[in-house]
Order: C-alpha cells, then sequence, then structure tokens
C-alpha cells in the first residue's frame, strides 16, 4: 500500500515509533514499581518472619506441643494484625489459629509451606491468589526441632489489593503522561510539518507557473532558512529562465532576419533575371548579389550546425601541429576587403615567429572570424580594428581590438551566453561569441573580453603553445569534446 503524503507518513512512521517507545516505557516502568512494591512488602515480611528466630530459639529440644503454645501466645500478641495475618499451623501442616479469629480454609494450598520445608533455613515465599479471589503474598518459616523434625510454622499472609491499587493508580498517572506527551509531540509536530508542507505547497504551485510559461511568478520567502534557500533557488531559476526565453525569442527572431534578407535578395534578382531585358553589367551585379547573399546565406546555416553541434556535445577537433600565425592571417585577408568596403581600418601586427598549437584549424579560424566579425560589426565608419599576437608563459595570446561602441557594464558578463546580444540594432544570430569562446575551451585555451561603453572592446584568446618536448601531445590525432 501506497501512503500519499508526508504527513501520513509522518504520522505512520514517526508516531508509531514513538506510540511504542511510549508504550514500552510506561510497561517498564508499571513492571519496575510493581517489583519495587512487591520487593517492600516481601522484606517486611521476611523481617516480622526473622522474629521467630530468636521467639523460638529454644524450642530445639522441647514439643510440638510446646511450640504450639508458644506460638498461640505469639499470634495473640502479634502487634501488626492489621497490616498482615498471621497462621500458625502443626506439625501436619495443619493450620490450628489465625490472627484474625476465623476458622481458616483447609482448602486453600500453600506452596510456601512446601517450599518452606524443601528449604534448609525453613523459609518460603508464594504470590498468587487465594480461593476467595484475593490477591495476596505469603511467608512461611517452619520451626524444626534438635532432631530435624517439624514441630511447627508461622505463616504471615499480606493482602496485595492495596498494593495493586496504588501500582494502578502509578501505571494510570504513567498512561495519562504517556498519552499528554503523545498529544503534545503531535500537536507540536503538527504545526512544524504545517510549516513546512505550506511553504512547500507554494513552492509547487509557483513552479508549476512557472513550468508553464509564467516567468514572471515569484515565490515569497518568509524564513531565512534550508526552504527559504530553495525559493531563493526557484526564483532566481525563474529570472534565469525568463532571460533564456527572451534570448531564445531575440535568437529566432535575429535569425529569421538574417535568413531573410539574403533570401530576399536572392529571390528579389532571380525574378528580375528571370524576367530578361537586363544588360550584361546588370546580369553580372545581380549574380554577385546572388552568389555573396547565397554564400552568406550558408554561412548562417553552417554557424547554427556548428551551434546544434556544442550544445549536444557533438563537435568533433580534428588535432594538428599548425601555424597559428597563417590561419590568423588568412582570417584577417578575408575580412580586409569587407573594412576597406565599410570605411573602416583593419591592422593586423604579424610577428616574426610563433611557436605552432596543437588544434584543429578549420575550427581556429572559425574563431577568429567570429571574433573579428563583431569586432567590424561593432565599429562605426572611420574606426579601427587591431589584431596583435605574441607568445607569453607558454601560451599563443591573440588580441583583437576595436574602438567600436563598447559594452556596457550590465552586458558584459552575458555576451559570451548563447542567443544573448547586447545591442539588438546590429545584425546577428548571438552566438558567434558562445561559439567562438566553446571552440578555445576545446582547445584547452581561454576566450576574455574587456569593454569599456563608448571606449571599444578587447577581445582576447589564449592557446597553449605546441611543445616538441611533449611526444604524448605530438601522437594525438582527433579529440571530441564532452
Amino acid at each position: 500500500m501506497v501512503v500519499k503524503g508526508i504527513t501520513k507518513r509522518w504520522l505512520l512512521n514517526s508516531l508509531g515509533v514513538i506510540l511504542i517507545l511510549i508504550v514500552a516505557l510506561v510497561f517498564s516502568l508499571s513492571y519496575a514499581i510493581q517489583n519495587y512494591i512487591y520487593y517492600g512488602i516481601q522484606q517486611a515480611i521476611n523481617g516480622r518472619a526473622g522474629e521467630l528466630t530468636n521467639v523460638f530459639s529454644d524450642y530445639g529440644q522441647r514439643s510440638s506441643q510446646d511450640f504450639l503454645t508458644a506460638a498461640r501466645n505469639y499470634v495473640e500478641n502479634f502487634p501488626n494484625k492489621e497490616s498482615m495475618e498471621l497462621m500458625v499451623f502443626n506439625s501436619e501442616g495443619h493450620i490450628i489459629t489465625t490472627s484474625i479469629g476465623f476458622a481458616p480454609d483447609q482448602s486453600q494450598p500453600m506452596p510456601d509451606y512446601q517450599q518452606a520445608l524443601a528449604d534448609a533455613n525453613g523459609y518460603g515465599t508464594w504470590t498468587g491468589r487465594l480461593t476467595s479471589g484475593e490477591k495476596v503474598m505469603a511467608v512461611t518459616r517452619v520451626i524444626q526441632n534438635d532432631a530435624g523434625s517439624v514441630v511447627g510454622g508461622v505463616r504471615y499472609v499480606v493482602s496485595l489489593e492495596e498494593a495493586d491499587k496504588q501500582i494502578g493508580m502509578v501505571v494510570g498517572i504513567l498512561i495519562l503522561a504517556g498519552v499528554v506527551i503523545l498529544l503534545f509531540i503531535s500537536t507540536s509536530s503538527y504545526y512544524f510539518m504545517k510549516s513546512i508542507l505550506t511553504p512547500i505547497k507554494e513552492i509547487g504551485a509557483t513552479a508549476r507557473r512557472i513550468a508553464q510559461g509564467d516567468f514572471k511568478a515569484r515565490i515569497e520567502k518568509s524564513n531565512d532558512d534550508e526552504i527559504g534557500q530553495l525559493c531563493d533557488t526557484i526564483n532566481d531559476m525563474a529570472v534565469e529562465l525568463g532571460a533564456a526565453e527572451k534570448m531564445k525569442n531575440d535568437f529566432i527572431s535575429s535569425v529569421s532576419h538574417e535568413l531573410r534578407t539574403p533570401l530576399t535578395a536572392i529571390k528579389g534578382w532571380a525574378e528580375t533575371m528571370q524576367g530578361g531585358g537586363m544588360d550584361d553589367e546588370t546580369f553580372d551585379k545581380g549574380m554577385s548579389v546572388i552568389i555573396r547573399e547565397s554564400e552568406r546565406l550558408s554561412g548562417i546555416v553552417e554557424e547554427l550546425l556548428d551551434f546544434s553541434r556544442m550544445q549536444s556535445g557533438r563537435m568533433t577537433l580534428t588535432m594538428d601541429k599548425i601555424d597559428i600565425l597563417a590561419e590568423l592571417g588568412e582570417a584577417v585577408y578575408m575580412f580586409s576587403e569587407r573594412a576597406k568596403s565599410e570605411h573602416k581600418y583593419l591592422l593586423y601586427e604579424e610577428p616574426r615567429m610563433l611557436s605552432p598549437v596543437l588544434g584543429d584549424i578549420n575550427r581556429l579560424r572559425q574563431g577568429f572570424v567570429n571574433i573579428l566579425d563583431n569586432a567590424l560589426k561593432y565599429t562605426d565608419e572611420g574606426g579601427t580594428i587591431s589584431v596583435v599576437a605574441s607568445e607569453e608563459n607558454g601560451y599563443i595570446r591573440v588580441a583583437i581590438s576595436d574602438n567600436g561602441c563598447g559594452i556596457p557594464p550590465e552586458h558584459l558578463p552575458n555576451v559570451k551566453k548563447k542567443f544573448y546580444k547586447a545591442n539588438q540594432t546590429v545584425r546577428g544570430s548571438g552566438i558567434g561569441l558562445a561559439l567562438a569562446d566553446e571552440i578555445m575551451r576545446l582547445h584547452s585555451g581561454s576566450l576574455e573580453i574587456e569593454s569599456h561603453e563608448n571606449v571599444g572592446t578587447v577581445v582576447t584568446i589564449r592557446i597553449p603553445a605546441f611543445l616538441e618536448k611533449a611526444p604524448d601531445a605530438a601522437q594525438d590525432t582527433e579529440r571530441i569534446s564532452e
């Protein structure tokens, strides 16, 4: 059977265990108290029975008749008649007199008498019920002469009814205390569980709203405890999901625009050329536009495919020892004509020599291209983009800087995140830097961005230099990203 609900499970588990412990404790204490009271009664009776040693100390050589006479006198003068019954029996074990003055019930079994006969000291003890149903404790002391014959005995009988009443009262008090404790624990635990379950229910309801797309939903934190921390975490998650959702929507909108622009140009020129009647110059111009926009469209699609591979961890690197200066120079050359056409200055200070790196030639070039493309997009006409390469502390360092619009401080921590665009007015998918950052990470390198608004931006990448003394690295041919 499956028990639903934390409260029900707690009632079955915790309270059940507590109830068992309380019951066990009550029974244990009751048993201990009963034994304590019974032991005290037994000790009191044994004390009285011990007096017989002094009273009948000189009867070792006398007859049973003398003993019975003396025993009757002992009964008549017994000071504790109100608290216990005293019986005297002869050598045959028959009761001949009692302290209560009534004829004894000769059919009443006396296990304590039989025990006393078998005991070396002549003592016997029995606890049980009389034929009348009364619960008693009996102690028997038999007197023997020097020859070892029984001349008689005395039996002390104490009713346990009053003692059992006291024990019952104590047990009742213990049970009442146990019930009070159980009620107290149940009540306090109920409010404690309520203090936990109520915010959990609120958290569940808010989480469902977030799951349904309401990223503005928030949980009001009432206490600064573990549940309060959970509330903060879920609220932070909602903020992050909302931001991710916004970036996703912006990404879809941006990509849609990026795809629509070249498609519109291609379609427009294709329709124009299909109509005919144009001169060769116009035809060549149209074909150039179609080719250029097709390449642009292909680049966008390839970027999206690379991003998909990055997200799924399927981006593959074909590692080889490469001349990073050659690849960097190739990327700069690709953007030199674009920079001229946009009236911007692209400066590249090529060093004499740098150590090779172990990397994927196509991916590294793609990273350079993405960074250079961003620098050109965010640099105004007449601006300057500088590319500087150097080697320091076992790393190849490439710094690409511009004097463009810069990145506002509030946007700077997020620019390497997927879908994120600090400036929505500039074309682009928002995944270029994210892709470049992932490429550098796969090469055990790094990509760092430093920017000041209206001053410019510096993107610095570091890639470990390939050392000839590392034979293991030279033998690697391929690595797959995590």
